[in-house]
């Protein structure tokens, strides 16, 4: 199977960079090669109650995605990313699959983790924000081996990783298990439920989506023990619905989450709804508008936002 190549000026200039850099001799031929990648970019007002409001813009996140197919059913992958002068360039994701059979592959490195209905990228978003609560959630960029079965109405996949959310972790003394169940019984409908451990942080995460013509609606729900700080527990939902006509989208969605301590106490309570509608202008650029109201540990917070997200 050959991988589509789609090359950009932007891409194809960074390759052509990288090669006079390195001076490599392997070929690269574009048959084998697929690059993509996305700039994201955005306007965020922060209104506290009590507190004032603070206003920020700018470039959020760079990045690039290379594949390559070796043949032989191997392929590999590394995302390249770029999110502020803190941070820098950082290698989010660099992993090689192989293919066993149609059903079963196998994947090692560095990789994201499979749990949660929201992603870790603005492009599987459906709205501009997160909920906020995947940190006591969902599983991170980890280091490991993981195993995907797919059939046709169902998957399961097992991970052994270094950490549930520690990507620069490379202690394999006491690897965390991720396990995952998927169910999709019909081609509009799927249903997936994660149980992770790494010793005493424990996460359940259930999801399930309903997707036909111009409708999208999801409901998820959380638990986790040791996910904050020892001896913590936590629990949270979301409730999501999002139609699309035309080159217009909707989405509209509630979350609810609380994080206690040992002795039952709140340490964190929030739950919030938010509304995003969006613009597609063409193939290659979507805006994203958003507002948000949260209420904090019993504090008012209101967010609105204007994103520019380019895809290529």
């Amino acid at each position: 199977m050959n991988v589509l190549t789609k090359f950009t000026p932007v891409a194809a200039a960074l390759l052509l960079s990288l090669g006079t850099m390195t001076g490599a001799q392997a070929e690269i031929t574009s048959d084998n090669l697929s690059v993509s990648g996305f700039i994201d970019m955005s306007y965020l007002s922060i209104d506290v109650d009590g507190a004032g409001s603070t206003h920020d813009s700018g470039i959020d996140q760079v990045e690039l995605n290379f594949g390559y197919d070796f043949g032989n059913k191997l392929t590999a992958t590394v995302d390249v990313e770029y999110q502020n002068a803190a941070e820098g360039v950082d290698v989010e994701q660099a992993f090689i699959s192989y293919a066993i059979s149609d059903n079963l592959s196998i994947k090692a490195g560095r990789f994201l983790s499979y749990s949660g209905w929201e992603t870790e990228e603005p492009t599987g978003l459906f709205q501009y924000s997160g909920t906020g609560y995947a940190q006591y959630f969902y599983g991170y960029y980890q280091q490991g081996v993981s195993a995907l079965y797919s059939g046709d109405k169902f998957a399961v996949a097992v991970s052994v990783v270094n950490d549930l959310a520690g990507p620069q972790s490379t202690d394999t003394e006491h690897p965390g298990i991720e396990t995952m169940v998927a169910f999709m019984p019909t081609e509009n409908f799927t249903v997936k439920g994660f149980y992770s451990v790494d010793g005493d942080t424990k996460m359940i995460n259930t999801w399930a989506a309903y997707s036909a013509d111009a409708l999208t609606l999801a409901a998820e729900y959380n638990s986790s023990e040791d996910t904050a700080f020892a001896g913590s527990e936590a629990d949270g939902f979301l409730l999501m619905a999002n139609y699309a006509f035309e080159s217009f989208g909707m989405t509209v969605r509630y979350h609810d989450y609380e994080v206690e301590d040992a002795v039952g106490a709140s340490f964190e309570d929030a739950s919030g709804i938010t509304f995003s509608p969006s613009f597609s202008v063409n193939d290659n650029l979507l805006m994203v508008f958003e507002y948000r109201m949260d209420e904090i540990n019993d504090v008012d917070v209101n967010y609105l936002a204007v994103e520019a997200l380019i895809t290529f």
